[in-house]
């Protein structure tokens, strides 16, 4: 069983290493596990993966790797080698590239004596409706629920650790999946905040009820007036289950 404390991954959708440090020095303590996303990555680099290790945080890795097999499985080498905790690829790259890529991880962490970190895979994003998934991405058949389930199962078979996968599709994919496959949920918002560009959303004690091992918070912390107090209503939330 995960303590509630552990669950809670603070997103770091910050612009600057100076924003993340100040929040990183503000939540020492009562958060341990951040994500890295895009922005932040691409504005300072792996040098603040580093910073957050310093910190005493572990680091989820959420640049969403998606390209050829062979670039996949060099960038989830090199994921190996910053030390984070885990990090995540598309499914809708397909099986060879998530082979390849838990492949590289693998065989990097054994022959460097370093911890493989946990791999998942994105499903479909929390910003994904089912109009769009038919009109613009053009998977016609089936609903979210069916894709989604479709794309954690391959993520399965390629030997991955996890999704990445929004609170309307948790039980679906507990449902298909052992109680070791770890889901991921990002879209989570505490009652009587903003929805944000997120479409399927839902708030952290249902998450976590549904089967989620993780969720993860951004806007509704690191944009509060006090992100310490806000995060600690969000564990106590889910303690209370």
């Amino acid at each position: 069983m995960i303590p509630a404390r552990e669950r809670l991954i603070v997103a770091l959708d910050v612009e600057t290493e100076k924003e993340a440090k100040k929040l990183l020095d503000s939540l020492n303590g009562a958060v341990s596990m951040f994500k890295i996303g895009c922005q932040l990555f691409t504005a300072v680099g792996p040098r603040i993966v580093d910073v957050v290790h310093k910190k005493g945080g572990k680091v989820f890795l959420d640049l969403k790797y998606h390209d050829i097999p062979d670039t996949v499985a060099r960038a989830g080498k090199e994921a190996t080698r910053l030390g984070v905790f885990m990090f995540n690829v598309h499914s809708l790259g397909g099986m060879e590239m998530m082979k390849k890529c838990y492949e590289a991880s693998f065989e990097t962490a054994e022959k460097e004596g370093i911890q493989r970190p946990k791999i998942l895979a994105v499903t479909l994003l929390t910003s994904i409706t089912l109009d769009m998934l038919h009109s613009e991405i053009g998977i016609m058949s089936g609903d979210l629920e069916s894709e989604v389930k479709r794309l954690a199962t391959l993520s399965a078979d390629a030997g991955l650790d996890g999704v990445v996968s929004s609170p309307q599709e948790i039980r679906a994919v507990r449902e298909i999946s052992s109680r070791d496959f770890l889901i991921v949920t990002p879209g989570v918002r505490p009652t009587g905040t903003q929805m944000d560009d997120q479409k399927r959303i839902s708030i952290p004690k249902e998450a976590i009820k549904a089967g989620a091992d993780y969720i993860v918070v951004g806007r509704p912390i690191i944009k509060a007036d006090d992100p310490v107090k806000a995060a600690e209503e969000i564990i106590k939330e889910m303690e209370a289950i």
